[in-house]
């Protein structure tokens, strides 16, 4: 019964029933857990040199004694506990990676922005612009927004573009007496030559058809010095129409534009005006308050402008039309008087010149 503890402390060796040492992974774990002699190692005091991949410094691991069963082994190793060194190293690449981290964000100054930065700002701005004043026009046109009218200036525009309806049908007119005139000379002229063909073909008749003859060409020539005054007419109220008046025009639909802008602006500082007064709302009170003294500054500048404009227009309108009208009136009445002599001074009056058949293109000898 003595030497009962001194075999439970050995291992046993099992064997098979040929002799040979039992390979099963039962018997290999059971012999390697338990020691075989006096030189066995204990556990309890054992300690594991290990070296760190990451560094040069050594660090303990520490173990402590095995408490699993035979069958399901589990592993040894006790938490790791670095050295100061591999705690100091750690802690310098945790610190650099946040920096890293940190600069990752770049914040671009104004002066730094790029011409694509500037460009999609524009585009933002006219986004915002557009909708505003589509909005405004909406809700004139359903009669739920207010526009801001000036009277007096709505009446001289409407003045303006109802003279400038006029006067274009008046061209148009005049247009049609010059292609019909026009064609009455032709005819003129065919019948004179016709006349002067009896004249030398009719012996009898000859100075019949030769005062019929003469008195067509007469008539058309005098015609084109009518047709000269009629086309100098239509000219210089075409200019007048289509330049001088339409420059005015185009200044009235900038107002018009600015006037739209205008109310858009006042009609979006009223409406946050109306509205809860916090910290979110103030800083848009304050923006849209700078944008509608912004336009309103416009708006009267452009006003002023266009009320300048048709003060000038009006000047230039009497001055010429005076004299285009004169022109017309004494040329009709000649013609039809049949005053060749005060016709002719008429063109002259106005520094009219008459282009004569085939003198549109001067010959090489005048041109050098």
């Amino acid at each position: 019964m003595a030497e009962e503890p001194s075999r439970s402390s050995a291992a046993e060796i099992p064997v098979t029933s040929n002799g040979d040492l039992d390979q099963s992974p039962e018997a290999v774990f059971q012999r390697d857990s338990y020691p075989s002699g006096p030189v066995a190692l204990n556990l309890s005091e054992s300690c594991v040199i290990s070296s760190n991949f990451s560094s040069t410094a050594e660090g303990i691991i520490e173990s402590g004694p095995y408490r699993g069963s035979a069958s399901l082994p589990t592993s040894p190793v006790a938490p790791v506990a670095p050295s100061l060194a591999v705690a100091s190293r750690l802690a310098r690449s945790s610190s650099d990676s946040q920096a890293e981290k940190g600069a990752g964000a770049v914040v671009l100054s104004d002066d730094l922005k790029s011409p694509a930065m500037e460009k999609l700002d524009l585009v933002r701005k006219w986004s915002i612009n557009t909708y505003k004043c589509t909005r405004q026009i909406l809700s004139e046109k359903l009669g739920r927004g207010s526009r801001t009218v000036d009277m007096e200036l709505e009446a001289q525009i409407e003045v303006l573009r109802d003279n400038k309806r006029k006067y274009q049908h008046v061209i148009k007119l005049a247009q049609t007496l010059a292609n019909q005139l026009s064609q009455m000379m032709q005819t003129q002229r065919q019948l004179g030559d016709a006349f002067a063909d009896l004249s030398l073909k009719s012996p009898e008749l000859h100075e019949e058809f030769s005062y019929n003859a003469d008195t067509q060409k007469l008539l058309s020539k005098n015609g084109d010095t009518l047709l000269g005054a009629i086309n100098f007419f239509i000219a210089s109220v075409n200019t007048l129409v289509d330049k001088t008046i339409e420059d005015t025009m185009l200044n009235i639909k900038q107002y018009e534009f600015a006037r739209v802008e205008y109310d858009a602006y006042r009609t979006d500082l009223e409406e946050l005006n109306l509205g809860p007064r916090d910290a979110t709302t103030m800083p848009k009170i304050e923006q849209s308050q700078q944008q509608f003294q912004i336009h309103r500054e416009k708006y009267e500048r452009m006003r002023t402008d266009v009320s300048v404009k048709l003060k000038f227009l009006e000047e230039n309108k009497v001055k010429v039309l005076h004299n285009q009208l004169i022109l017309f009136h004494n040329a009709i009445a000649a013609y039809y008087a049949g005053n060749q002599q005060q016709l002719e001074q008429t063109l002259k009056q106005f520094h009219i010149k008459l282009k004569m058949p085939g003198g549109d293109s001067p010959s090489w000898l005048e041109e050098h």
